[in-house]
């Protein structure tokens, strides 16, 4: 009986080419997968650092832009200075001692000096009523800006021959001084490369003044 129950216990020669391989795991396979594994990890990591990077990185190269923009943008300056005093129509001092020659204007010369004679000539003016009209300029500006708070903008050149800053001066209101004296007649337009940033401006409010006969076009 031992024997029968052997012979029927043994698998048959078609049940043994039947037989389904049992599941062997190679450890060649095993090391594969987890080398894929890890790099595909790896490479999950480094992909999700890029946008991390860029979202810490992105904030701040944007804020240099804006500052820079913000600079350069009609290169206003963000500092207050106060107008000690109006040295002529067209010349301001700040209470820094910095000498500002207002760009893009020019009014007659209210003292006796060289461009006085030089005008005078040039025009056939006498020199006196050229100093009468300068000093009517330099009132203006004076009640316009003396003692005030203004911003400046800089063109090109920043300073001219004499070491004066060159610049578009406004008020704490938004008042354009330049053109605010040229608009009411006390400043004729006087543009010098490069700084010619309101030319066209300038030219225009000097035509209305003189259509209209304001200030000294009177």
């Amino acid at each position: 009986m031992v024997k029968n129950l052997i012979k029927t216990n043994a698998p048959t020669t078609m049940e043994q080419k039947k037989a389904k391989p049992a599941n062997v795991t190679n450890p060649l396979f095993n090391d594969i997968a987890m080398i894929t594994n890890k790099n595909f990890i790896k490479q999950i990591i480094f992909l999700t650092r890029i946008p991390l990077l860029t979202l810490l990185i992105l904030p701040l190269f944007l804020n240099s832009l804006a500052a820079e923009a913000k600079q350069f943008e009609n290169h206003v300056s963000v500092v207050l200075y106060k107008v000690e005093r109006v040295v002529d129509g067209d010349t301001l001092k700040l209470s820094d001692s910095e000498r500002v020659r207002l760009i893009g204007i020019d009014t007659p010369e209210s003292k006796d000096n060289a461009k006085l004679r030089k005008d005078s000539k040039r025009t056939g003016q006498n020199a006196k009523e050229i100093i009468e009209m300068g000093k009517r300029a330099a009132d203006f500006t004076r009640k316009l800006v003396d003692g005030k708070e203004v911003k400046l903008e800089f063109d090109v050149s920043q300073r001219d021959k004499y070491g004066r800053l060159l610049a578009y001066v406004y008020l704490i209101d938004g008042t354009f001084v330049n053109a605010e004296i040229i608009k009411q007649g006390f400043a004729q337009v006087m543009t010098i490369p490069p700084n010619v940033k309101y030319q066209d401006l300038f030219l225009k409010l000097q035509k209305e003044a003189r259509e209209n006969k304001r200030g000294l076009w009177r």
